[in-house]
This record gives structure tokens, C-alpha cells and sequence, in this order.
């Protein structure tokens, strides 16, 4: 794979501060694909210096031409979406069809909604005898996940450029390579040297440099809750501002009036997509108990069709991770109906699509992120007992819920503690807000409750006429 030896700053590609480098390797057959360079501190003051200069004159610029930006760099990824697909196939070990139609399509998506919103947001309002300005916080500081390397890039990049923002990156260690060649796609689109500045590195040193340093306004983070808090430590600190998007422990709560093959079979096909690197993945099956035993045969049967057709986690640590919850959830006391500890090949961070059965609410894989192709399947006695369970964790992401009808399961669904929850199988909405309550977060992304991160408020009063 093409990697680039140096860090894209003020609009080029320079020479990295120091030799250390990263290995990248591809979680198939556990072959180093590159080797990007080990970002420092130096490399992050120069990121950010670059960025503040090259704030003030974009700031400036009519909304109406970070707009056209953002179009034209969507039309550079839609124009290099293969080559995007296959890197993020190669990096991640996503299979090349879901790599082609979520990991690439979903932010090509996004960035076409900034680009809109970036259009016909309204900076300015009157109220009373104010006027209300809404202007770009400054300089923001993105450090990003490898699960879905591209969107998440884009998520934060396009709607801080969209504001009026400049922007330092800091991918995850385990995908560069896609965010060099988004690095590339802004270098093609003509944005302005310095407006987006792309470091590669390790989070301990090039990510905690980003967040401590005095000229980022704004920290936005993706990751695990353990790191996120560091994070957020660090930037309250200075007191600036931090949008954190973290871990998930989701539920997908089946009313006894639902179509119980229908969304058990979408439950089982939501947690081993992304070979269940997501942190919204519907983690927890909630089942009435006079509907358990069939729901159970159900998820076995819709696990066994996966078979090791899903892709390998990330790497070895992660392997060792998921490896480690299923040992232990059989350790518990739960009951494997579906998959199991071993692997299933002998080269590669593979995992076999896992369902447990008896899964106590308080066990540590029904409250813990495992972030692998686990699903476990819990009773419950009636409504009140769901929402206690569902209820039942730190997290707040993302989560289901499954009736007879929209309005019930709706019903349901607004007594949930979670930020996004999908009605019947209602789908993806790129322009709604995505984000959680509790230990899930702080802040939202998408649509204009993502742009909204990326903005502060001033307030004009004249006298009354």
C-alpha cells in the first residue's frame, strides 16, 4: 500500500519530526502493509501553529465558499472510492462490499450534508433587540477511531470546516492510511494550506499532545470511555471545550407484539457487522420469556450463516480482548448457543460469531463493551423489568426497539437512557443527531447538531427602536 513518510502541514506533505515510525498491518493474513511516521509533540505544535494562521482569512470565508469546498472534496472521495474501499479493506480487514458501501458510502454521505448545511445554516438571528451571531470556535483538534476510519474523519472534519473551523488530525494508529489518502482528497479539492492538517501517531504522545495544547479550542475524540476521560481531563484543564463520542453497550429491546424472526435476524445481523467493531452495535437482545427459547434458536441459526465469513477484529490485542469476555462470560455461568473462544483460522485476528444464552443483566459481558461479534440474549419478565435492564448500564448510545407498531414501540422507546434508538428497524438517518447520555458522551455529531459542535454564540444588543 502507498503511505506517505512525512505529515500533511499548512498544505504539504513535510518530513516527520522524528524516526520512530508505526507498522501497518493487515488484520487478514497479519502482513505489515507500511509504516507511517510516529508523530511527536513537535509535529503536533506545528500542525496547530499552522492551523491558527490559516484561521482568521477561513473564518471569513462566505459560507457559501466552504461549501463549495466541501463539495468539491466530496467529489474528490467519490472519485477515489475504490481505492478508498480497498485501502480500508486492507488496513481494517473489513470485507471489500461493506468497505465499498458503509465505510466509504456513509461519509461520502455526510460530507454532501455539510457541504449543504455549510449553504443554508443560519449564522445570524434576531431576538428581540440582539443580534445573535454564530461563529467558529477555532481550531479543533480531531483524533479519530480505526472502526470506521473514514466517516469518522469526516464526521468531525466536514462540519468543523463547514463552521468556519481549521482542523489538526490525529487518526487511530491502525488506520493512517486511509486518513492520508483523505488527506490527499483535501490537498486535491483546493482548500487553503493550513484549514486541515493531518498527523499521524500514537494517542499517548501525538494524541495527548493535541488535546493539552494551548491553541486548540476544541477537542473532538472518538474512542473507548476509559480514554475519553483522559482526554476530557486534559482539555478541562484549560478549560476548553471537548465532543466525545465513546463506548456503547446498546439494547435491542423485542416486545411480545413484534415480528420476533424479523428482528432477531436484524438484531444478529446488526452486532457482527463491522465484525462488531461498532460502538452502537445492539450488544444486548432483550426477549420476553414466553418468546425466549424461540428467539434463541432463531439468533443460533441466524449466527451459524456467518459462519468466518465476517472479517477479522482490528489486531491481536483486540483478538485477545473479545477472546478474553467470551471465556469469561462462559466462566459466568451464560450458555453458548452460537460460536465460541477458538479461532477460526490460523492466520489472522479472526473471531467466531459468538451468541450467549442465559446471560445475567449483571454479568460482565452483558455490561462491558467487548467490541467484537458477541451477542447476549437476555429475559425479561415484563415491560417494567425491560426497561430496568435496558437502563441497566453506564453507557447510553444507541439502541432498538421492536412492536407490533411504530407508536408502541416508540412509546417504549422514549423511557430508554440513550441518545438514538431505531424504531422497527427504521434506518441510518446521516442528518440526525448521533451521540449518548451517561458514559456514551458528551456532545452530538451529524446534521446540524454536529455543525452546532463547532460553533459559539455572541450576542449584539442595540437599543430599542
Amino acid at each position: 500500500m502507498k503511505a506517505h513518510d512525512g505529515m500533511y502541514i499548512d498544505g504539504a506533505w513535510r518530513p516527520a519530526a522524528g524516526p520512530d515510525v508505526i507498522e501497518v498491518v493487515n488484520p487478514v493474513d497479519e502482513e505489515v502493509l507500511a509504516q507511517v511516521p510516529a508523530g511527536t509533540a513537535d509535529d503536533v505544535d506545528a500542525a496547530v501553529r499552522a492551523a491558527r494562521a490559516a484561521f482568521p482569512a477561513w473564518s471569513a470565508t462566505p459560507p457559501a465558499e466552504r461549501a463549495a469546498r466541501l463539495l468539491a472534496l466530496r467529489d474528490v472521495l467519490v472519485a477515489r472510492k475504490d481505492e478508498i474501499a480497498e485501502t480500508v479493506t486492507a488496513e481494517l480487514g473489513a470485507p471489500l462490499s461493506f468497505a465499498r458501501s458503509v465505510h466509504v458510502g456513509m461519509p461520502i454521505l455526510v460530507a454532501g450534508s455539510y457541504a449543504e448545511l455549510a449553504a443554508t445554516h443560519a449564522f445570524e438571528e434576531q431576538v428581540g433587540n440582539s443580534t445573535v451571531h454564530q461563529e467558529p470556535i477555532g481550531v479543533v483538534g480531531a483524533i479519530t477511531p480505526w472502526n470506521y476510519p473514514l466517516h469518522q474523519i469526516v464526521a468531525k472534519v466536514a462540519p468543523a470546516l463547514a463552521a468556519g473551523c481549521t482542523v489538526v488530525l490525529k487518526p487511530a494508529e491502525d488506520t493512517p492510511l486511509t486518513a492520508q489518502i483523505f488527506a490527499e482528497a483535501v490537498h486535491e479539492a483546493g482548500l487553503p494550506a493550513g484549514v486541515f492538517n493531518l498527523v499521524t501517531g500514537r494517542g499517548p504522545v501525538a494524541g495527548q499532545a493535541l488535546a493539552a495544547h494551548e491553541g486548540v479550542d476544541l477537542v473532538s475524540f472518538t474512542g473507548s470511555t476509559a480514554v475519553g476521560r483522559q482526554i476530557g481531563a486534559t482539555a478541562g484543564a484549560a478549560v476548553k471545550k471537548v465532543a466525545l463520542e465513546l463506548g456503547g453497550k446498546s439494547a435491542n429491546v423485542i416486545l411480545p407484539s413484534a415480528d420476533l424472526a424479523r428482528a432477531v435476524n436484524v438484531g444478529v445481523a446488526n452486532v457482527m457487522a463491522n465484525s462488531g467493531q461498532t460502538c452502537s452495535a445492539w450488544t444486548r437482545m432483550l426477549v420476553h420469556r414466553e418468546q425466549y427459547e424461540e428467539a434463541l434458536e432463531l439468533a443460533a441459526a441466524a449466527a451459524a450463516k456467518y459462519g468466518d465469513r465476517i472479517g477479522p477484529v482490528v489486531n491481536a490485542k483486540q483478538q485477545a480482548r473479545v477472546r478474553s469476555y467470551i471465556h469469561q462470560g462462559i466462566e459466568e455461568g451464560a450458555r453458548l448457543i452460537a460460536g465460541g473462544p477458538e479461532s477460526p483460522r490460523e492466520r489472522g485476528y479472526f473471531v467466531r460469531p459468538t451468541v450467549f444464552a442465559d446471560v445475567g443483566p449483571e454479568m460482565a459481558i452483558a455490561q462491558e463493551e467487548i467490541f467484537g461479534p458477541v451477542l447476549c440474549v437476555l429475559r425479561y419478565e415484563d415491560e417494567e423489568d425491560a426497561v430496568r435492564i435496558a437502563n441497566g448500564t453506564v453507557y447510553g448510545l444507541a439502541g432498538a426497539v421492536w412492536a407490533g407498531d411504530d407508536a408502541e414501540a416508540a412509546a417504549f422507546a422514549r423511557r430508554l437512557e440513550t441518545g438514538q434508538v431505531d424504531i422497527n428497524g427504521g434506518r441510518f438517518n446521516p442528518l440526525a443527531p448521533f451521540g449518548g447520555y451517561k458514559q456514551s458522551g458528551v456532545g452530538r455529531e451529524l446534521g446540524a447538531h454536529g455543525l452546532a459542535e463547532y460553533l459559539q454564540t455572541k450576542s449584539l444588543q442595540f437599543q430599542e427602536r
